[in-house]
Parts: C-alpha cells; structure tokens; sequence
C-alpha cells in the first residue's frame, strides 16, 4: 500500500517542485550572493537562519564555501585562478561541470581563509550546518517521499541538481559567455536575459559585475530582477534592510567643460561610460566598414568578419578578444583612419576612466582634452558623446 501525505495530478507535483527550488534559488541569490558575499544587504536573523537551514536541507551547501568561492571569482575574474571560468576552462566544462570546479575549489584551504571571513560562525554552523552537509540533504528526501510518496525521489533528484546546473553551470558559464552586456567590464559577464525570473535575478550578471555592491541586480528600466522584488517585501515586513544599490548616472546640462567632478563622475561609473561609448560609436563602426566595402577595401567575407571584431571589441576589453579577431581588429585599424581613431580615443577613455597616481586636477585636464579632440575628429557620434560626457556630475 503506497503511503504519502499529499496526493495530487501531475502539475500538483510539478508545481511543488518549482516553488521548492525556487525557494532555494531565492536563498542562494538573497542570503549566499548579496547578503553574506557582497553585504549589500542586511537581514533579519529569521530571515537569515530560515534561509542557511533551507539551503542545508535542499544543497547542502556550506556558507563559507560558496561566498569564498565567489569572492574570489571576483578578485581573479578571467584568469586562471578564477575557479570557474569559461574563458579558461571552456564553456561545455563550466556549463555542464560546473559543480564539480567548485567542489574542486572547496578544499582549497588557503581560498576559504583568504575569502570566506565573516560569514557564520556560531554552534550550529560548526557541528551542524558545515560539519554534517549530507544530512540535510537525506533528511528532505525522506520528507519528499513521505509528501509525495515515490514520485518524491524525483522530486528530491531534481532538486539536487538544480543549483549544481543553474548556478554553478548557467550563471557561471552562460553567464560570462552568451548574452548582452549594458556595462563594458573588465571581464566577460553578460545578462543572459533581461527579465530575471528563473534563477533570482542572477540572469543579469554583466550588471552584477559592474555594481557588485548592489543589492538590485537590475539596471535599465526595462529589466526586472525577481529577487529585489523578494528583497523589497522582506523590507516592507522588517525582515531586511538595503544597505546599497547602483547609483543612477547625474547629469547637469549646463557644464560645458570638464572639471574634477566630471572627472569623479566618470570613475565612478566607468563600466556605464564604456558602454555608452560602445554603444554610441555602434553605428559609426558600420557605416565605416560599408564605405570600406564599396570602395573595395574589404570583401565581403572579409567586412562579416570585421564587423563581428569590432562589435566585440567595442563591448569587451580589447584582451578578451579571441586571437584571430584581434588580428582583424589590428587590420581595421591600420586600413581605415576613422577606426584608428576610435580605437585610440577608447583606449585613453578607458586609461582616464580607471583611477591613476595623477591628480585630479591634471587628469581632469586630459579629460576635458580628450573631450576637445573628440569633437574635433570629424566623428559625429564621438562629438555627441563628448558633449554628453562634459555634462557628467558627482
């Protein structure tokens, strides 16, 4: 005589399956990712511990691990001491063994040290949650089978593997390989979509990467990030307090040159500057390689490839180029004035952008240099962009 509490159709079992490991999905991104990696939140304690028990019921995960693990991603992003990269590893190894880099990862005593401090570290943690993983694991397969009778064992596998491939596998992976990019980094990460329902939000990771600190993962008006809405009612019930989001870019349209606040600005939002920059010249970059094509500069085949190099190198950092595109960037480059001087006038944006020794009054000068020369350079879209650029404000 089969035995279980809950006796339901088909989609009964499909749907608690779905609110299960969205649960889970909701602790990983709420209590390991923004609150106890980047503490761009605070939480409750019942909020917090309701969340180390489920994950210890349904992955098995150790806190201390997991942020380790990821603040380190952040720290050595795309190079080899980075513990799941798919511009090292590859994509099909991260996407599909992704658990396995992270476990590999887990037993590095010195990245635990280096990267885990803070995370909990009270009785329960330490002769429970970190010493015995397993059992909680064992534990919600016997409560799947007494709900759910034997269709609990799939339940229970299904949860199992749903953080080891969405997280570890797709965020990890698709993540810094697939996608569009709002903010030019230095690394990979892409948003995989713009609507982040199905793993928390953590679709839009070139966004988490730009503003790691921040606990809204979404950017542009039409993004919606799932676990800030989650975020939000926890605050509204006195569960949670946001301790930072993305600062929004301020402009004032009267400057008209640059100075140290410009200068501030434009630090400050360097991965926002880059990307407007990229997607500013976009156009510019095509009608350069149609007037190369006309006047037979190129071929065809030759123009396909070009422009999928430029389009790449205007989103991403000119080293993560694919080598054979740098080629063809470099022969760009060399055959077409106007892309020698978008290419230059990127590289110093990007040098200006990125905090240096100098002061900030001589590199306030260099910017508002820079800004002259773009407009003098015959690109209407460098022009458009310098003038928008001059009315950054702090």
């Amino acid at each position: 005589m089969q035995f279980n509490l809950l006796h339901l159709q088909w989609w009964g079992y499909v749907l608690f399956t779905l609110a299960f490991t969205h649960i889970t999905i909701a602790a990983v991104t709420i209590f390991l990712h923004r609150h106890q990696s980047h503490h761009s939140l605070e939480l409750h304690p019942i909020t917090s511990h309701f969340f180390r028990f489920w994950l210890w019921l349904t992955t098995g995960i150790v806190t201390k691990e997991w942020v380790a693990i990821h603040r380190k991603h952040h720290v050595k992003v795309e190079t080899p001491e980075d513990p799941h990269s798919p511009q090292i590893y590859g994509i099909r190894s991260v996407l599909f063994g992704g658990y396995e880099l992270y476990r590999k990862e887990a037993v590095n005593c010195a990245t635990l040290e280096t990267y885990g401090n803070g995370t909990p570290d009270d009785w329960i943690e330490r002769n429970l949650y970190t010493k015995r993983p397993s059992l909680g694991i064992t534990i919600m397969l016997f409560l799947d089978v007494i709900l759910f009778g034997p269709i609990g064992i799939t339940i229970w596998a299904v949860q199992m593997l749903w953080i080891p491939f969405f997280a570890a596998g797709v965020i990890n992976g698709v993540g810094h390989f697939w996608g569009y990019r709002s903010f030019v980094t230095n690394d990979t990460s892409r948003n995989i979509v713009g609507w982040g329902l199905l793993v928390g939000g953590e679709e839009l990771h070139n966004n988490h990467h730009a503003y790691s600190a921040s606990a809204k993962l979404s950017v542009r008006w039409w993004e919606f990030d799932i676990g800030w809405m989650y975020i939000r009612i926890l605050s509204m019930l006195g569960l949670a307090r946001v301790r930072k989001v993305a600062p929004k870019v301020r402009t004032n349209p009267a400057k008209v040159q640059c100075d140290t606040e410009t200068l501030q600005s434009i630090v400050y939002h360097q991965y926002e500057v880059m990307g407007r920059f990229a997607r500013s010249l976009r156009e510019t970059a095509n009608n350069e390689i149609h007037r190369l094509q006309r006047a037979r500069a190129i071929h065809a085949k030759n123009a396909r490839g070009m422009r999928s190099a430029i389009k790449l190198w205007l989103k991403v950092d000119e080293n993560y180029l694919p080598e054979k595109q740098r080629l063809v960037l470099k022969q760009a480059v060399q055959s077409s004035a106007v892309f020698q001087t978008i290419y230059s006038m990127r590289q110093e944006l990007a040098l200006l952008a990125n905090r240096s020794n100098e002061s900030k009054e001589l590199l306030a000068q260099k910017l508002e240099n820079w800004c002259r020369r773009a407009e003098e350079s015959g690109i209407n879209a460098l022009r458009e962009f310098s003038q928008q650029l001059r009315c950054y404000s702090h």
